[in-house]
């Protein structure tokens, strides 16, 4: 029997992108078998780190850097993964079978996009010049955006924030620089806070939640332009509304880094597009994050996630794929966001839904969940402060079954399965 690629000590699997999905990759081909090279390239030079922190514990404080690093480094050298940070990848020749950087060209076997997304920054005049301005995708924004803040408070000072985008960044953020006694305005475009991911009833709460923490919000404000004055901006809206800040954080969305794939004519729409073991449409490359697009078996549609769980789940499937294990990617998408005390948990993708079913817990008003239907078929489920709606509607959704929405909305109902899941006879 011949030796297979992933046997051979020669081969090389080349990984562009050093976040979440490209070094959870690196690390699964090991553990499943691969003996040859494992090379990571990465434009940024800080070591490989998680992202959900940069707006919550580590821009307020209660992380330092040491603990946000993905791997230890020795890690790295133990299972053979050859980190090539500050190193951008410039294109993929795939004729060749060859990546190229400013610096060398690299062979190899199988290559895998891992490419992610970058903070959108909106074609807003005077954005560039803006001094104290900043997002919050890598951990280079999120230490130059808390030493700015820092700075302030080494003088006593409480700094104005203007936070532009009501997001989960923008929210997670303003909730970070309460704590840090910032005084935070939010600008949202939209008529409500979370408009695109939640129900009017969350975005009022949501918005409750930071109004009574100290946040000023303001909806249906379309930026116009930012002026900055000895280090100090003002951000002008269209209606003439001024709002001063010392510092400016935008979280208005994300750009797709699938430029090299494009350059390289793979197949891309709204990310990479990949089959469900996410190959892209060159049988040698793999994409896998938050770059990538895939047809969704649960919603039977073309779907684009960002979130670790969904770059980790295919960093899983790829490296499987490659050392010669089946491997599917059908997993139910899930997601978190942390703003003060509240931990929101979310299974599912609420897209398409005409009816909604809430719960709210009588003995403590910061726990409810918001149940998303299409008809009768249950599409998500937002759940504030109540990790047994979180665990019930992921098995809900995972095995495809049907709720009883009158025993679901009934508050006296224990919420169990069993309570609220109808028989087979009963759902027909």
């Amino acid at each position: 029997m011949s030796e297979k690629l992933f046997e051979s000590e020669t081969s090389r699997c080349i990984i562009i992108g050093a976040s979440h999905a490209g070094i959870s990759v690196a690390f699964a081909l090991r553990q499943f078998g691969w003996k040859g090279n494992i090379d990571v390239f990465d434009a940024l030079s800080c070591f490989p780190h998680q992202k959900p922190p940069l707006s919550k514990d580590f821009l307020n404080g209660r992380l330092d850097e040491s603990m946000l690093k993905l791997r230890a480094p020795k890690a790295y050298e133990k299972a053979r993964v050859t980190l090539h940070l500050g190193e951008r990848v410039l294109r993929i020749n795939r004729t060749e079978k060859t990546v190229a950087t400013e610096k060398v060209k690299w062979e190899y076997d199988k290559l895998i996009l891992a490419t992610g997304a970058e903070a959108l920054i909106p074609p807003i005049k005077g954005i560039k010049e803006a001094t104290n301005l900043f997002t919050i995708r890598h951990l280079p924004d999120s230490e130059k955006l808390k030493s700015c803040i820092d700075g302030f408070t080494k003088k006593s000072e409480n700094p104005n924030v203007v936070v532009v985008g009501a997001g989960y960044i923008g929210l997670e953020a303003a909730a970070s620089l309460r704590k840090m006694w910032a005084e935070v305005t939010i600008i949202e475009r939209e008529s409500r806070v979370l408009q695109r991911v939640t129900a009017p009833l969350l975005s009022d709460y949501f918005t409750s939640l930071h109004v009574t923490n100290g946040v000023k919000i303001f909806t249906s404000k379309t930026v116009d332009s930012i002026e900055t004055n000895d280090g100090q901006q003002s951000v002008i809206c269209e209606d003439g509304t001024e709002y001063v800040a010392d510092i400016v954080i935008v979280g208005v969305g994300t750009k797709i880094n699938q430029a090299l794939a494009a350059d390289a004519g793979l197949r891309v729409d709204d990310g990479i597009y990949v089959n469900d073991q996410c190959q892209t449409s060159d049988e040698n490359i793999y994409a896998i994050g938050d770059c990538t697009e895939h047809h969704s078996s649960i919603y039977q549609r073309t779907v684009r996630l960002e979130s670790v769980q969904n770059a980790m789940d295919q960093a899983n499937v790829v490296a499987m794929h490659l050392t010669g294990k089946e491997a599917v990617y059908d997993k139910l998408p899930w997601f978190w966001s942390d703003q003060y005390d509240r931990k929101l948990q979310i299974v599912g993708l609420l897209n398409g839904y005409n009816d909604i079913v809430v719960r709210e817990d009588k003995n403590n008003p910061k726990s409810i969940s918001v149940w998303y239907f299409d008809g009768d078929d249950l599409l998500a489920v937002d759940a504030i402060n109540q990790p047994k709606s979180y665990s019930i509607g992921m098995r809900i959704l995972s095995q495809n079954l049907k709720v009883d929405k009158l025993a679901l909305a009934s508050i006296e109902a224990l919420l169990k399965p069993e309570n609220i899941v109808l028989t087979r006879e009963d759902a027909s």
